[in-house]
């Protein structure tokens, strides 16, 4: 791709190099300012969003002065939702002769390098924003062949026919590795000359006076793990937009602060999520079946706690299959290991055979929404508008949720456009306030889809569990198409879902033999995750002191075990005389769970430095 900083200005330039020199330099830094230590607890977080600079002496007289640079609109999240919206801009202003200045914020050393997804991909999107995307090479190689659902138990597989019109049925999608498509969209967002900034974390929101989104910083640079100044210190930069487009994917750092801020959720449901693990296997030529996608549900998993599996054969050139294990984070046993789940799956008698013989060549882990409908917030506010995963447009009971991301970030671009060159608009607000983005989602075929699957999930939660909710599906979506006339709800926030540990039973999980199942670092591993070590953890936690006292004490610590990247541990004190928490922020890959299944709600993820994180190649 051509690098994005020949079309910037000679003054951002620098500032933006000067930022990522810093960056690089960090990891080589061997000198570590004296630790800032609390007298009464051993202090783990040193983050500045929970101790504050200007109460700490130690950043007396260093410059917190920013460089400010201004676009039309700033996007925050180089996914699909991102990029569709900067493309569609610059595609009307070409087709309307406008100028227009867009620019593309992303946290990722390089797009789709922190992009992870099935990904079955519904095309419908994609013919709308490229009607030649065959032409322009677009990398959706491996079309649906073969469709086939089981329910597991210990040792069998029943088949489960997937009728045409069901939401599992894949007919006419497209099985892709999504780091290879974002990669693509965001080649084609250069060629229409969307600036693209990968490598730069967007940290903080800004107002204007009025109260409305002004725009977005960076994160700064050159800050030691204890929270002190390095000599390197650098501000991040401003970035000011008439309007700013928040796609940063499922649990977004700033669009948790816009959802309080904007009570964006005053009128919706929790959201609620599921944890989503992945593996790309290189397997025996002999089972390979390109175009063959294979779902499941039931076991390892009882019957309430949600969740299923994805076995994708890919056609690359290579045979490679792709499979993952979905885990509902509303489950309520604490010992249970959504990593350890999918790793048993792995020695089901109808899914080892596949891999026995095969190389395991990447894993990774997100979360995902799976409120639907009834988690939707208020989509646009004073300044600003919320795309794709961010606020939850994900088909749940059709594990999809690229094409809605796409069509939400195009709907945004119409609107944002319009209201961009709308002669007699006169703005009410200094940011735009651009509420038809809501009217005209809502009108779409994005609303329609997400209304008809409304209540599969929540119906889930009956007596008989997922499997009420498949004979749910098979009556009244299959039948009525979501037409019934009521709207089911769910339990409340995944958080709150958790009982005590000493209300339920542990969960012993067979060793990895090393083969078809793996240790939990060794996944990581495959993961290319790297952080500079030398920074403030960006796990924060808002009382250092509760995961013992709370989370250890009442629930057996389950941050150990939600967390698919082995951040938390609990290890003893050098005295051996109680416990305490140890943040292993360098394993991190992002995938937002720690912040969502926290039983306490007191562990907070902010950004670390930018680029920081996994390394995914088309995951």
């Amino acid at each position: 791709m051509l690098s994005a900083a020949c079309r910037l200005t000679t003054r951002v330039h620098r500032c933006l190099c000067s930022v990522n020199t810093v960056q690089r330099g960090s990891l080589l830094s061997l000198v570590h300012a004296e630790r800032y230590v609390s007298s009464s607890v051993s202090r783990i977080t040193t983050h500045y969003t929970i101790h504050p600079r200007d109460k700490d002496p130690r950043w007396k007289g260093v410059s917190m002065e920013r460089f400010a640079d201004e676009a039309d609109v700033v996007i925050i999240g180089g996914g699909p939702a991102g990029l569709s919206a900067a493309i569609h801009l610059k595609q009307l202003a070409d087709k309307h002769g406008k100028e227009i200045r867009v620019c593309v914020v992303e946290k990722s050393a390089q797009l789709g390098g922190h992009i992870l997804s099935g990904a079955c991909l519904d095309p419908k999107a994609l013919n709308e924003l490229f009607p030649d995307w065959r032409d322009r090479g677009a990398p959706l190689n491996t079309p649906v062949k073969e469709d086939v659902f089981g329910i597991l138990t210990e040792k069998y597989r029943i088949p489960v026919p997937l009728l045409p019109g069901l939401p599992m049925n894949n007919h006419g999608n497209y099985i892709v590795r999504l780091g290879h498509m974002v990669r693509w969209l965001g080649e084609q967002a250069e060629e229409l000359g969307v600036e693209l900034y990968p490598g730069y974390a967007a940290s903080e929101l800004l107002f204007h006076d009025d109260g409305s989104i002004k725009g977005i910083s960076t994160n700064d640079v050159g800050i030691h793990k204890d929270g002190s100044p390095k000599d390197t210190f650098e501000r991040g930069m401003e970035l000011h937009a008439k309007v700013t487009i928040f796609g940063e994917g499922c649990h977004g750092h700033l669009a948790k602060q816009l959802y309080k801020h904007f009570d964006l959720r005053e009128t919706c449901e929790p959201q609620t999520y599921g944890i989503g693990l992945k593996e790309i296997w290189v397997i025996d030529e002999t089972k390979w079946r390109p175009g063959r996608v294979e779902h499941t549900v039931g076991w390892p998993l009882d019957r309430h706690t949600y969740g299923g599996s994805f076995l994708y054969h890919l056609n690359e050139g290579e045979p490679l299959v792709a499979l993952g294990f979905v885990v509902g984070l509303d489950y309520q046993n604490p010992y249970l290991n959504p990593f350890k789940e999918f790793q048993r799956w792995k020695h089901h008698p109808s899914i080892a055979p596949t891999l026995e013989g095969g190389k395991r060549i990447a894993y990774g882990a997100r979360a995902l929404n799976e409120g639907g409908l009834q988690s939707v917030p208020r989509l646009s506010f004073p300044g600003g508008l919320l795309v794709g995963c961010s606020p939850g447009l994900m088909n749940v009971p059709k594990i999809k949720g690229t094409h809605t991301a796409m069509k939400s970030g195009m709907i945004a671009a119409d609107v944002v456009f319009k209201k961009l060159f709308q002669n007699d608009h006169k703005p009410v607000t200094q940011g735009l306030h651009v509420p038809e983005y809501d009217v005209d989602l809502r009108n779409s075929w994005i609303w329609k889809e997400l209304y008809s699957v409304r209540n599969i999930r929540p119906s889930c939660h009956g007596p008989l569990g997922v499997y009420g909710g498949m004979i749910y599906t098979g009556i009244f979506y299959w039948i009525f198409r979501g037409f019934e006339p009521w709207t089911l709800k769910h339990k409340g926030a995944d958080f709150s879902q958790l009982k005590p540990a000493k209300d339920c039973t542990p969960i012993e999980y067979p060793k990895p033999d090393g083969n078809i199942s793996f240790d939990l670092l060794s996944s990581v591993a495959l993961s290319g995750t790297n952080h500079a070590d030398d920074q403030p953890a960006h796990l924060t936690l808002l009382d250092d002191s509760v995961p013992v006292k709370r989370n250890l004490a009442e629930y057996d610590g389950p941050e150990q075990r939600y967390c698919p990247a082995g951040v938390y541990e609990f290890v003893p004190l050098e005295n051996d005389n109680g416990m305490r928490l140890q943040i292993n922020a360098q394993n991190c890959v992002h995938c937002k769970t720690c912040d969502i299944k926290d039983p306490s709600q007191n562990i907070n993820w902010v950004v670390p430095e930018g680029g920081g994180g996994p390394a995914y190649n088309g995951m």
